[in-house]
């Protein structure tokens, strides 16, 4: 018998992760546009005010949205990624120690690319704006990475960590129940 499914993901964890998807790739699509630029700036926008949110909620949240839930330390992390490597990674209910340091760089990228682009727009200099730039692609670099984590970690965990993301459940682990 497979365990029974438990809620880990709140619903404003999830809507908090898709409403990012979204503002970060209408911020990236639009980059480029001086036309949409009323648009990316508006996305920006979006993901700094998604990104406070998710601070706060990381605190006063529920146990899988707590930051607390997730600090993990360099050796769990390599642990982590040598399982991922190898298929032969330990299965976690909530975040896993590499996709904890995805999600902390994401919210120091997403910080700083808000910021520089804010000041950007405010007729920084112009290295601010390549500043800008360059923090964005190392944004897309880190979402490219989570995802191929996430991918695996379905594979090798054989549970689908997309879906999970959208209804909030997953397999208990040994000893939990919902």
């Amino acid at each position: 018998m497979t365990n029974p499914k438990i809620p880990v993901w709140d619903a404003a964890t999830r809507l908090f992760h898709w409403l990012l998807v979204v503002s970060f790739a209408g911020a990236f699509l639009t980059s480029d546009s001086e036309r949409h630029r009323h648009v990316h700036i508006l996305f920006g926008a979006a993901m700094l005010t998604l990104i406070a949110f998710r601070l706060v909620w990381g605190v006063v949240g529920p146990r899988y949205a707590r930051f607390a839930s997730f600090a993990y330390g360099p050796r769990a992390v390599l642990r982590d990624l040598r399982g991922l490597v190898t298929l032969t990674g330990v299965r976690h209910v909530g975040h896993t120690p590499a996709g904890s340091w995805a999600i902390w760089l994401m919210l120091a990228l997403g910080i700083l690319v808000g910021a520089s682009g804010y000041a950007a727009q405010a007729d920084g200099p112009e290295w601010l704006e390549e500043a800008h730039g360059a923090l964005a692609w190392a944004w897309l670099a880190v979402v490219i990475v989570h995802v191929v984590g996430v991918v695996l970690g379905s594979v090798l965990h054989r549970e689908n960590l997309v879906a999970a993301m959208i209804t909030g459940l997953k397999r208990a682990g040994p000893g939990e129940d919902g």
